[in-house]
C-alpha cells in the first residue's frame, strides 16, 4: 500500500509519500518506521526491511522525508527551513496519521538515526518501544573525522571529489561511487534500489535542495543520550564511514542499548548480510 499523507507545516501544506508493508489493522507486532538517510535520499534502498514483515509479521513504513523523491518539493525555500524540528514534526504527523503514535518502534539509518535519536530526545514519546540506530553517527565531528580517514586510501581523485561535495555534484558523485563500493556499499553492482536512490539526487531529475542544506553543521547529541528511554540497538559495519568510535556513544550514553557490528559490511548490512541482519533486527524487535 502507498500513498500521500498531507503535512500542515507553519501555514503551508505539503504531502509525504509513504510506503507500507504488512497489515495495519489486525497487527499482532509493533508497527516499525524506517527512517532513510541523507539528509536528501529516498525511501527506495530500504525496501529490505520489508522482510521484517515477511519473516517477523511486523508492519512496516517507508516513506520519503519533505523535498525528497515523491513527497513534495521545496526548490524555493530558504537552507534555514531545513532543519532538524521540520523532520521530526513530520515524522510525528506521520505516527498521527496512522494512529501508532502510542506504540511503534523506529529504525533510522545514518542521517535517520540522527533523525531517530533527536526524537527519541526532544519528544520523549511514550509510545516509542524500540530504537534502531543503523550505522549512524552520535556528532558530526565523528562522521567528518571518519571520511578523512578513510579518504587518505583513495586516489587523489576521489579526495578531491568528496571535499568538493554539493559545490560540485558530477564531481561529487563520480567519487562517491568510488568510495562508497568500498565503505558505503560493498554490494556489486549496486543493487538497483540503491542506484534509483541516488538517482533522487545526482540523476537528470535529480534535487539536491535537502541535501545541500547545512543540518548536520556542528551537530551533536552525544551529551544529550541519556535522555533516551527506549530500549536500543547500534548497528555498524567493519568497512562502515561509521567506523567504532563514530556510533560508540550512542552504546555509552544510551541508558539501555545493544551494539552489533556486522563484520562483512560497511555503510549497507541490510543489503550485504541481509538474512543475518534480517534476523537480529527482528529478533531485537520481538522481545
Amino acid at each position: 500500500m502507498e500513498g500521500t499523507i498531507p503535512f500542515p507545516y507553519k501555514g503551508e501544506t505539503f504531502q509525504t509519500y509513504y510506503k507500507v508493508f504488512g497489515d495495519f489493522k489486525n497487527r499482532e507486532r509493533t508497527p516499525l518506521v524506517v527512517l532513510h538517510g541523507g539528509p536528501g535520499l529516498s525511501h527506495d534502498y530500504l525496501v529490505p526491511f520489508a522482510d521484517l514483515t515477511a519473516k517477523f509479521s511486523i508492519p512496516v513504513i517507508l516513506y520519503d522525508q519533505l523535498g525528497n523523491a515523491r513527497s513534495t518539493h521545496l526548490k524555493d525555500k530558504p537552507p534555514t527551513f531545513w532543519t532538524v524540528d521540520l523532520f521530526m514534526d513530520e515524522l510525528s504527523n506521520l505516527l498521527q496519521h496512522f494512529s501508532i503514535q502510542d506504540s511503534f518502534d523506529l529504525v533510522g539509518h545514518s542521517w535517520g538515526g540522527v533523525l531517530a535519536a533527536e526524537f527519541a530526545v526532544q519528544k520523549q514519546p511514550t509510545g516509542l518501544k524500540h530504537l534502531i540506530l543503523t550505522n549512524s553517527l552520535a556528532a558530526s565531528s565523528l562522521w567528518n573525522k571518519s571520511n578523512m580517514q578513510l579518504l587518505q586510501g583513495f586516489p587523489q581523485d576521489v579526495q578531491e571529489g568528496i571535499a568538493a561535495g554539493m559545490k560540485d555534484p558530477a564531481k561529487f558523485s563520480a567519487a562517491l561511487e568510488k568510495y562508497y563500493a568500498v565503505h558505503g556499499c560493498t554490494v556489486n553492482p549496486f543493487p538497483k534500489e540503491y542506484t534509483a536512490t541516488l538517482d533522487t539526487l545526482f540523476g537528470p531529475n535529480g534535487d539536491l535542495t535537502v541535501a545541500s542544506a547545512p543540518i548536520l553543521q556542528n551537530w551533536s547529541i552525544v551529551d544529550r543520550l541519556h535522555a533516551v528511554t527506549a530500549s536500543a540497538l547500534v548497528i555498524n559495519g567493519r568497512k562502515d564511514v561509521a567506523q567504532d568510535f563514530v556510533v560508540e556513544p550512542f552504546f555509552r550514553n544510551i541508558p539501555q542499548a545493544k551494539w552489533i557490528t556486522f563484520e562483512n559490511s560497511s555503510h549497507m548490512p541490510f543489503w550485504e548480510e541481509r538474512e543475518r541482519y534480517m534476523q537480529v533486527v527482528g529478533e531485537f524487535l520481538t522481545l
